[in-house]
């Protein structure tokens, strides 16, 4: 069954062995978060079913893993030309399913997963062998005497297991399925449950690209068991999961039972240290990001700031007047810069840690309350399809006077909540108060002094820190310390992680 057959508008089937399939356990709706309409039908598929395409997957290993790393490359490259084809009507989806704005759905989602997929063209023809400096043994017990030489061999791992995580349905499953290919690897990818229909456009893409049946397989489900099936096959090597650490814990004892390889990138509570030096208005910027992007349902967010004494009213007066001029509401209206967060079900839970914020004594210093978004142009709800009142926004909301002991400090919210920790003295007590959480992904240090700076940041416990800055070197090594993660990936990274080394030695 070829790419055309698969359905452009009604409930989508499961991509196994290369033929759309239709689920054995009928199908659900997908909500919009932004006006609650819906978006699409995804398929739930059985126990079985996952694990028919972990055995597709593994039967097509054999093949695809000896392919010349020219035709992995050229067939990633033509997957990427058929998103750039489709770029506009992708980036729509993408928006409805995780009302993420326009510039978000566009750049940061569809743009992001193009890139990754030409990044990983040209990783799939990076050099997989190393030459070791020979080693001479004198005669002895082992034998006579001889020199040894040594290459070292990057194979790729087996089938992967690709879980990944709703607030990207483009940037995270690419950086997975992409290098994971390169490899020589084949997948089963398992979408999260409230966005799959983009990860089920990147497969068509892939297929029509080239991709040989079975070398990528899409299921999906609601239920827990789908999850578990694409962990436990006994044709899985690998689990690659972006999302929660309780999930990733789950995930891991399994995979311990078997020995599975394991990328795991979990929870995070980015600390942003702010000297009194520092430029405060770029530290704002930075730490703006919670707020616009993604709705704060990002795990590589500044928000947890620790705060100097002498500058901490100051950023506090300032965030709240950043705050002031960030438009809620549709995300496909101009000038919206927070949309909605992915379910009711997460704007309540994000509510009831302001909630909690507030009974620990942290001081509201802007938010707390439910927005309201009014119409739009037509007079209609946000997106023009429902009554105003509809979606699920929560209010950039900023907690300040925290310490450090508070649940809202030390947990992760995943929402559009800034919580802010004041400090009175110098870097020793920065430094602890950032390193005393569970999680490590990535910290933030902005001061004027940067030699300080870069001090300061060689000894937070953090997979990555930013120094005067949120951007990422996409070469750089990304993952977590601590309860954030198990491995790293991005750039070549992600080509090391997705591969087993080989040793041969002769003599």
């Amino acid at each position: 069954m070829s790419a055309a057959d698969e359905p452009a508008g009604g409930p989508q089937r499961l991509l196994i062995d290369g033929a759309w399939v239709e689920p054995a356990g009928g199908h659900y709706e997908v909500i919009n978060p932004a006006d609650e309409s819906v978006v699409g039908l995804a398929p739930e598929a059985s126990r079985q079913q996952v694990h028919e395409a972990a055995a597709a997957a593994r039967d097509a290993f054999a093949t695809w893993s000896r392919t010349r790393p020219e035709e992995r490359a050229a067939i990633l490259d033509r997957a990427a030309d058929i998103m750039e084809r489709e770029y506009e009507p992708w980036a729509r989806l993408a928006q409805a399913e995780t009302g993420a704005p326009t510039g978000i759905a566009r750049g940061m989602q569809v743009g992001v997963g193009v890139a990754r997929f030409r990044r990983y063209a040209r990783g799939a023809l990076e050099p997989v062998e190393r030459g070791l400096p020979p080693q001479v043994t004198e005669a002895g017990p082992m034998g006579a005497a001889s020199v040894l030489g040594a290459l070292e061999i990057r194979q790729p791992v087996g089938v992967v297991t690709c879980i990944t995580s709703y607030n990207n349905p483009w940037a995270n499953p690419a950086g997975k399925v992409a290098p994971a290919l390169a490899m020589g690897n084949t997948v089963v990818v398992k979408p999260a449950p409230q966005d799959p229909l983009s990860v089920f456009r990147m497969a068509r893409a892939l297929q029509e690209a080239g991709a040989p049946p079975g070398v990528v397989n899409v299921v999906n489900g609601a239920s827990v068991e789908v999850g578990e099936a694409a962990v436990d096959s006994p044709d899985v090597d690998m689990v690659s999961f972006t999302g929660s650490t309780g999930v990733g814990q789950r995930i891991a004892e399994v995979c311990g039972r078997s020995m599975k390889r394991q990328l795991m990138e979990l929870g995070g509570k980015g600390a942003a240290v702010v000297f009194d030096d520092a430029d405060l208005d770029a530290a704002v910027r930075g730490i703006g990001t919670t707020f616009s992007f993604y709705s704060g349902q990002i795990c590589t967010a500044p928000t947890r700031v620790i705060a100097q004494r002498g500058i901490y009213e100051r950023l506090i007066e300032k965030l709240t007047g950043y705050l002031a001029f960030m438009k809620v509401g549709d995300p496909g209206e101009r000038g919206t810069v927070v949309g909605p967060v992915i379910s009711a079900a997460h704007r309540d839970r994000v509510e009831s840690y302001i909630e909690l914020g507030r009974k620990e004594g942290a001081r509201i210093a802007f938010g707390g309350e439910r927005p309201v978004v009014g119409p739009g142009p037509s007079g209609k709800g946000p997106s023009g399809r429902g009554p105003s009142g509809k979606g699920f926004y929560v209010a950039p909301t900023l907690l300040v006077d925290c310490t450090n002991d508070m649940r809202v400090v030390r947990e992760e919210i995943f929402g559009p909540v800034v919580v802010v920790v004041p400090f009175d003295g110098d870097e020793d007590e920065a430094v602890a108060l950032a390193n005393d959480s569970d999680f490590g992904l990535l910290h933030y240090v902005w001061s004027g002094d940067v030699a300080r700076a870069f001090r300061v940041a060689r000894r937070m416990r953090a997979g990555g820190v930013g120094v005067n800055t949120i951007g990422r070197n996409m070469e750089a090594p990304f993952g977590g310390f601590k309860r954030s993660g198990v491995g790293r990936d991005v750039g070549s990274y992600a080509l090391h992680a997705y591969s087993e080394i080989q040793s041969v030695v002769w003599a």
